[in-house]
């Protein structure tokens, strides 16, 4: 198994700026019944974390940018 390199983002939109922090999926757990996650972005902010969508570790820094921009628009500004 690779190891998951976490990585930041921070991105102004609308005069704000807003933190995003990518997470490592997890394996599923029939144990605790939890399903297996796939990596994903998380909006940060106040203590707590919003998923935002699957991380896609070759994705072009301008492209993940403007759709981090775009998800803010439909889910933070909607």
């Amino acid at each position: 198994m690779g190891s998951f390199k976490l990585e930041q983002r921070r991105v102004t939109h609308r005069g704000r700026e807003f933190h995003f922090v990518s997470y490592e999926g997890q394996v599923a757990n029939a144990a605790r019944k939890q399903m297996a996650t796939d990596p994903t972005w998380f909006l940060i902010n106040a203590g707590k974390r919003w998923p935002v969508f699957a991380h896609q570790p070759t994705q072009e820094s301008e492209e993940l940018d403007r759709q981090l921009a775009e998800w803010l628009e439909r889910n933070v500004f909607a």
